[in-house]
């Protein structure tokens, strides 16, 4: 004889919310379909509920309104409309105060597996009219709360947490208002669908990188080069303590590095086929905390992957290159 199990309603609360959840997603996607990289928001496209505040506030405006008719009384009657002015009031302008903000995606910057890509939305106000307490989310995150004056622009910061390699997107997100009274809380759904790149996670235990490999060549290094003495510049993190100009430092007070240049010069090159790893996100995980170590010393390296190869070299630009063929390799989107 078979036995149902009983399962409270505590429990499957949270699926039927997350299930109503999609469903409302997936018919606002339908009903507003994508938007620019500018969206302007209409009227036609804000929603407004009232919140638990407004909730009992309404209650609270009916009850006084029954005990006003009961017993006949005109101060109260004053009282309770002067109340109900108020609610319909708030509500008008907590939806106003959403329309016409124009939102545009500012960028985000590359960020390692595992760190919270920080997304940067820019609200701005074109209207005669301050705009006060706007927030963005996306469901349980928030953004600070700001308020716009007429004419300003700010940018709105969205932390998205990330766990693997590759693009992050964010499909949806939301900006809302509970002003004033906080008696009503309006708000509006972006399908702008912006994105960031995600580096592979640097290995916490990689093994030390190949052995430096001298370079041909008559290129001059001016960070490593020891043949001619060729000037000062201000020091880096990194740079060998035995280049530091002490005496140049006890007359102004300022670090300063030596430079010189010369013809010898050596380069790494970190090759995919020569590390030693079980699986393809491992090995990628090692090249990337052997290119951040080079760029740290600014030593030049190089890369090979199989497909595409990077010349040694060293710098942002070259640090970024290396590490968005890592964060792309083997993705079919990557060109997407």
């Amino acid at each position: 004889m078979s036995s149902t199990r009983w399962q409270s309603p505590s429990r499957l609360l949270p699926g039927i919310n997350a299930a109503a959840g999609r469903r409302i997603r997936l018919w606002a996607r339908r009903r507003q379909g994508m938007d620019g990289p500018v969206t302007q928001l209409h009227p036609r496209r804000i929603y407004i509920l009232p919140t638990g505040v407004g909730l009992v506030f309404a209650m609270m405006t009916f009850a006084m309104l029954l005990g006003s008719m009961n017993y006949n009384n005109n101060l109260s009657f004053v009282l309770t409309f002067m109340l109900i002015g108020v609610g319909f009031v708030a509500m008008h302008q907590c939806q106003r105060n959403l329309v016409g903000l124009e939102l545009s995606f500012a960028g985000t910057e590359p960020v390692f597996a595992g760190q919270s890509a920080q997304f940067r939305i820019a609200v701005a106000n074109r209207s005669k009219s301050p705009r006060h307490r706007i927030r963005l989310y996306i469901d349980d995150v928030q953004s600070d709360i700001k308020d716009l004056e007429q004419g300003e622009s700010k940018i709105f910061v969205l932390p998205v947490g990330t766990e693997k390699r590759g693009w992050i997107t964010l499909e949806r997100f939301g900006i809302r208002t509970l002003f004033p009274f906080e008696l009503f809380r309006s708000w509006a759904w972006l399908h702008m669908e912006p994105r960031g790149l995600v580096y592979p996670h640097p290995s916490e235990h990689a093994p030390p990188p190949p052995a430096t490999q001298t370079a041909l060549g008559h290129r001059q290094h001016d960070a490593r080069g020891e043949e001619d003495f060729a000037g000062l510049r201000k020091f880096h993190t990194g740079d060998s303590p035995r280049n530091v100009a002490w005496k140049a430092y006890a007359r102004t007070d300022q670090l300063l590095s030596k430079q010189f240049a010369g013809a010898d010069m050596s380069s790494q090159w970190f090759d995919f086929d020569a590390v030693i790893a079980d699986d393809l996100e491992q090995r990628l995980s090692i090249l990337t905390r052997w290119i951040i170590d080079a760029d740290r010393t600014r030593e030049d390296y190089g890369l090979r992957l199989p497909g595409q190869s990077f010349a040694p070299a060293h710098g942002e630009s070259h640090r970024r290159q290396c590490l968005e063929a890592l964060a792309l390799f083997g993705l079919e989107d990557a060109d997407g």
